[in-house]
């Protein structure tokens, strides 16, 4: 018996394990897609993953984060 059975031949998901949603933008700063691609991800075609897959890169480089938290924001006499 072999494993061959339950691979697929389709684009798999690009999650991390690393689901944490930026506040403004609402995307995902581990995989960078929308919660509703997460969410359809399953239901979708290669060619809309792959769609997703292409953009990806640059929504990586709008995401503007946050550093240094509420310190940052206070200012210091």
């Amino acid at each position: 018996m072999t494993d061959d059975v339950w691979k697929r031949d389709e684009i798999q998901s690009p999650c991390i394990k690393i689901c944490v949603v930026h506040p403004e933008s609402r995307i995902c700063t581990g995989c960078y897609r929308t919660i509703d691609e997460i969410r359809d991800w399953s239901k979708m075609t290669n060619e809309d993953r792959a769609g997703i897959m292409d953009d990806l890169p640059e929504r990586a480089s709008k995401l503007v984060k946050r550093r240094g938290g509420r310190s940052a924001r206070l200012k210091r006499s």
